[in-house]
């Protein structure tokens, strides 16, 4: 189970003979079970935190450890598997295939990891009921709502059951109602199944269901709220 820490955590970018410098040596700890939200303006660096954690790229300089292994350290071999089988992923644009049923876009992490078909088809079922969409099953992601695809996208990123969620604005095109059951959602992800979740959001509402508040200022985490 994961614990997250982020020792001297330096992103740099290089834009063709500029660079730009997107975390500048971020330190920070988070606990197995915690929920955390991560704040701040537009560029501070919140979506490369997610990034590295998750192993979708790799820091400049510094250490991040989850659950103790040293993700730079890492071969790209080991990275893809800690990003199939440590993490799931929710974006703000919900990142569903089109082509693919809701129940297909679920199955198909499982898929990948190779899981045979009558699991797949028993989780599927498990996390299509978790999430209350078991009668959209059938429907393609230009036929559900917003609020349902960012469902689908949870069940996604719960499939191979992963201990650690990182969610950006994953209520960044919902309207307020909608918005609030994904929260609610998460709440539930964190509290009854116990998953670690890191949730970057603009959201205020946030705070009711998080453990903890980071704010992210140019690359360096500047402050932090306890909410519970």
């Amino acid at each position: 189970m994961p614990r997250i820490m982020t020792k001297d955590l330096i992103k740099v970018y290089k834009m063709g003979k500029s660079e730009v410098i997107a975390l500048r040596g971020l330190d920070m700890d988070i606990e197995n079970g915690e929920l955390v939200a991560v704040q701040g303006p537009s560029g501070c660096g919140k979506t490369t935190l997610l990034n590295l954690i998750g192993g979708i790229d790799r820091p400049t300089a510094g250490r991040l450890e989850v659950d103790g292994v040293n993700l730079p350290d890492l071969s790209e071999a080991d990275l893809v598997r800690h990003r199939r089988d440590a993490v799931g992923f929710v974006f703000q644009f919900f990142n569903l295939v089109p082509t693919l049923t809701a129940e297909e876009n679920v199955q198909l992490p499982m898929r990948l990891a190779g899981l045979d078909g009558g699991k797949r088809e028993s989780r599927t079922d498990e996390l299509l009921s978790l999430i209350d969409m078991k009668k959209r099953a059938n429907h393609r992601p230009d036929e559900l709502s917003g609020g349902e695809q960012q469902r689908i996208a949870i069940a996604v990123a719960l499939a191979n059951d992963p201990p650690l969620i990182l969610a950006d604005e994953p209520t960044g095109e919902l309207d307020t109602k909608t918005g609030q059951e994904v929260l609610d959602l998460m709440r539930r992800l964190n509290q009854e199944l116990k998953k670690t979740l890191i949730v970057v959001t603009h959201d205020q509402r946030v705070a009711k269901i998080a453990h903890r508040i980071l704010q992210i200022e140019d690359g360096r985490i500047t402050g932090e709220t306890k909410t519970g």
